[in-house]
């Protein structure tokens, strides 16, 4: 069978359903049949049931909506405000003056939340206004709450960690360890351009007015007790081996609706809200992760996978070498899917030809996020511009050149962890996980 025949067949009936306006989850449920049908020799029909039940069947998945949920109480909550205003004091000092907040406070919610979109929806909508009002440029604003929205992929919790660590059979929390030092290491990449460009630009950055003593930052920073709290909860029992992924979420949300309660913020309507936003997402993933498991099965039937890592043992084609072609890969499907529609889509094909490279599937899980990290500050489809174009209502392509400069730095990461990919492993080796 001609697999060159199977492969463009397949490609050629994604990319029309998704041009057509298909739901992703549709599309790969489409285009399951079609391969089962035409190249599988198995009946689609069956198994579709078997693998619907697959997809939904996994005790894993639990901690889906669970962090979903989490992420959605604490959107609805005071917690950006009093992050503002609780880091603001901290970095006067550094050059960018109060740009930092918005890396700084991204990092802090990304441990809490585990969604891009949210993270930047929730510290852009304090931060961008507050920034305006001073006098900062809207540009090195916009680009970086847009760079460091996307911590919210990599610091863990993170939804994506949990999609990826299903769809490759590797420990979630294993990945959520993983993630944690590469996340730390962008989040210095992104402050480090900050302090770059604001000495080069010393006339954009507003003086503060305000000078508030050591006693006084330190009043400030009582506010950010409940989340730190909540992160230590949250990350820590997963690292101290207290608890698994899906323990640890249930904490978190126990743990959000006390931030919630304690702060005014918790009502019927918003709790019904953070409900309903939580079941809603959940659903949308879950529905695209059931068309992914079917995308999988076809594949599967058909051989393609297997040819495909085949092929890469015959050429002998260098770990690097594949690394540079999946980014190149992944950077092209990121301008037209979202990051989940991107893991459960390739999957199937990939994770054969990177086994057979040798390349680790942990230090992979990372490396695959950082790269999705990309698509979500990739137009036309790129999330976060998405939700810094409705808060500030520039032009989708204004938000885009803004957050050029950041695209370039999560490469900068990317090449980082390729030359050294202990960044990534050492803290798994190190800490013992149930």
């Amino acid at each position: 069978m001609d697999y060159l025949i199977i492969a463009t067949t397949l490609l050629v009936s994604l990319f029309v359903l998704l041009a057509g306006g298909v739901w992703v989850a549709l599309a790969l449920l489409g285009v399951g049949i079609t391969g089962m049908e035409f190249f599988g020799g198995a009946p689609a029909g069956s198994i579709l049931a078997t693998t619907s039940w697959a997809a939904s069947a996994s005790w894993t998945l639990t901690a889906l909506p669970l962090f979903i949920w989490m992420g959605e109480i604490l959107y609805r909550t005071r917690l950006s405000q009093d992050m503002f205003r609780g880091l603001s004091p901290w970095v006067r000092g550094l050059p960018g003056r109060l740009l930092h907040v918005n890396v700084l406070g991204c990092g802090i919610f990304a441990a809490v939340s585990g969604s891009s979109a949210a993270t930047a929806a929730t510290i852009g909508r304090i931060s961008l206004p507050e920034l305006k009002q001073r006098g900062y440029p809207d540009a090195i604003a916009m680009g970086s709450l847009a760079g460091a929205g996307t911590l919210g992929l990599l610091i863990p919790p993170s939804i994506m960690m949990i999609v990826y660590g299903v769809a490759a059979q590797v420990s979630i929390s294993r990945l959520f360890i993983a993630g944690l030092v590469p996340g730390l290491m962008l989040l210095t990449i992104f402050s480090g351009y900050l302090v770059l460009w604001s000495l080069f630009n010393r006339r954009s950055i507003p003086d503060e007015p305000e000078r508030l003593g050591f006693v006084d930052r330190l009043r400030r920073a009582k506010l950010l007790i409940p989340v730190g709290l909540l992160i230590v909860a949250v990350i820590g029992s997963i690292y101290g081996g207290f608890a698994t992924a899906t323990e640890a979420a249930a904490v978190g949300v126990v743990g959000a609706l006390v931030i919630a309660l304690v702060s005014g913020s918790l009502t019927r309507e918003t709790f019904m809200a953070s409900l309903l936003g939580a079941v809603c997402t959940s659903c949308m993933i879950f529905f695209i992760l059931l068309g992914a498991h079917y995308l999988t099965a076809a594949m599967s039937f058909t051989g393609l996978p297997a040819e495909l890592a085949d092929w890469i043992v015959d050429r002998q084609l260098s770990p690097y070498l594949l690394l540079l072609a999946l980014t190149l890969l992944f950077v092209v499907l990121g301008c037209f899917l979202d990051g989940i529609s991107i893991i459960l889509l390739t999957t199937a094909v990939i994770m054969p030809a990177v086994e057979a490279a040798g390349i680790d599937l942990l230090w992979f899980g990372i490396f695959l996020i950082l790269i999705v990290e990309m698509a979500q500050i990739t137009p036309p489809v790129g999330f976060n511009l998405f939700v810094i174009q409705s808060l500030t209502g520039r032009d989708l392509g204004a938000v885009a050149r803004a957050s050029l400069p950041f695209f370039g730095l999560i490469v900068l990461a990317a090449i980082i962890i390729t030359a050294f990919p202990d960044i990534v492993l050492f803290l798994p080796q190190m800490v013992h996980t149930s």
